[in-house]
């Protein structure tokens, strides 16, 4: 009896492992490190919290920039490595590199020089609006590092090294958790600067980060390395690094539009709604990191398999990947939905607030399998270099169903509990059009209709 389907499905299986698990812990301690942060953020007070937690979200709209270039240096590298062609991964990286960089440079420039400005859209009072531009202005120096390790940790996962991005991560949020103590509340000597020394220590942390990563990539101790010089800038690879990158940008601002409009929606109800929400997400989260795990796993092996001339076996990796995640993200899901009130009790005491968190996150922890295959399924197409569609599948799933549920039923004068519940029309909608379009395989011939750059031949090898 011939065995090589199971043999294919358990080396496949191994491999997604493999490769999610050190993306999701480095996405579990960068969610520790956050919530840390904001517990010793807390203790300067209300005013210090909105301001470092407005001034992240204008630093993270910097990231969406530099997002776009990895999702072509995912697509172009792990294409480019799974046929062999060392050279062309090597050359794919350093492009992304000198790109993300001018890219860092020409947003957090502007974002420094009129911080003021971009506090002053939030219409926050004299206080806070002075701590929010404080804030804008120094973390916005640590964009060009955060570049550098956003690049070359994109170009080492989609090689297959998911282990190295660990350590750099690990190391970064050391740093930062370290600064951040000592510069917020002046320890070991140093001033105690409050918010801006939060800004301060992430610039710090992704410094060390970014700087460390460099030097290992230019000394050629990573299993990406500098390359043969030249040809850094060659129009055809930029070309194809932007027609993959830009839908990705698109998608990640349409989603962080929507995202903030729809808290703004639900910030309608009052500060409990607000709360809530906010809880639920964070409480949820821990199965999310699990969704990114697994996204990077079928991004990885569907571009290696294309570049391999191996359709079949990406369509095996994005589907394993896929169930492997829904199995998952349902335990995690379930385990939250059980044990929703006393999790949320121990965050908050309110009772309302408690009981509208219960509320969110028993309806969320509901999809959770449709959530999985947003993260599988749509980092099955971006690492095939089908960009476009998971951006129209945000257009259609974020914008459309949850904002035009959520606008609908606040007019009507549905409750916040309806307006948690158009989260259902997205997640149904998108999980719907990944399916289909992951089932209809045009995913497979994306980048084939535009030819690489002339490189020379290697022979194939594995990771």
């Amino acid at each position: 009896m011939n065995d090589l389907p199971r043999r294919r499905r358990t080396g496949t299986t191994r491999r997604i492992w493999q490769l999610a698990w050190p993306a999701i812990l480095t996405n579990l301690l960068q969610s520790t490190v956050g919530i840390v942060s904001v517990v010793i953020v807390g203790r300067l007070g209300p005013d210090a919290v909105a301001a470092t937690g407005i001034g992240n979200r204008i630093f993270f709209f910097q990231q969406v920039v530099l997002m776009a270039v990895t999702a072509g240096t995912t697509a172009l590298v792990s294409r480019a490595w799974g046929g062999g062609d060392r050279a062309e991964a090597e050359r794919v990286t350093r492009t992304s590199v000198w790109l993300a960089l001018g890219l860092a440079v020409a947003f957090a420039a502007p974002s420094a020089a009129f911080a003021d400005g971009l506090a002053g859209i939030f219409r926050l009072d004299a206080r806070t609006h002075e701590l929010t531009a404080t804030f804008i202005r120094w973390v916005s120096l640590a964009t060009p590092f955060l570049a550098v390790s956003f690049v070359i940790g994109a170009a080492l996962r989609a090689a297959g090294d998911t282990l190295t991005p660990l350590g750099l991560g690990a190391l970064t949020m050391s740093v930062n958790l370290i600064a951040f103590y000592t510069l917020v509340f002046g320890a070991f000597g140093f001033p105690s600067l409050g918010v801006k020394g939060a800004a301060i220590a992430n610039v710090v942390g992704l410094a060390v980060g970014g700087l460390a990563t460099a030097a290992l990539w230019l000394r050629g101790s990573l299993l990406i390395a500098p390359g043969p010089r030249g040809g850094d800038f060659e129009p055809t690879r930029v070309r194809r690094l932007l027609r993959i990158g830009t839908p990705a940008g698109l998608e990640q601002a349409a989603f962080q539009l929507g995202f903030t409009t729809f808290i703004w929606i639900v910030a309608l109800y009052g500060n409990a709604a607000n709360a809530a929400y906010q809880i639920g997400v964070q409480i949820l989260s821990f199965s999310f990191l699990v969704g990114f795990g697994f996204s990077i796993a079928a991004s990885t092996l569907v571009g290696q398999h294309l570049g391999a001339d191996d359709p079949e076996g990406a369509e095996r990796s994005g589907w394993r990947a896929m169930w492997l995640a829904i199995g998952v993200m349902v335990v995690f899901g379930t385990a939250i939905i059980v044990f929703a009130e006393p999790i949320a009790r121990r965050m908050i005491a309110d009772a309302e607030v408690v009981r509208l968190s219960v509320v969110f996150i028993r309806l969320l922890g509901s999809v959770q399998a449709l959530m999985a295959i947003e993260f599988t399924i749509g980092g099955a197409l971006r690492g095939a270099g089908d960009t476009r569609f998971p951006l129209f599948v945000v257009l259609a799933g974020m914008v459309v169903m949850r904002l035009g549920t959520a606008i609908t039923l606040h007019a009507l004068g549905f409750t916040v509990e309806w307006i948690y519940a158009a989260l259902l029309a997205d997640y149904l909608v998108k999980g719907a059009m990944l399916i289909t379009r992951f089932r209809s395989g045009r995913w497979k011939t994306v980048l084939a209709r535009t030819p690489a750059p002339a490189t020379e031949p290697v022979e194939p090898f594995e990771t």
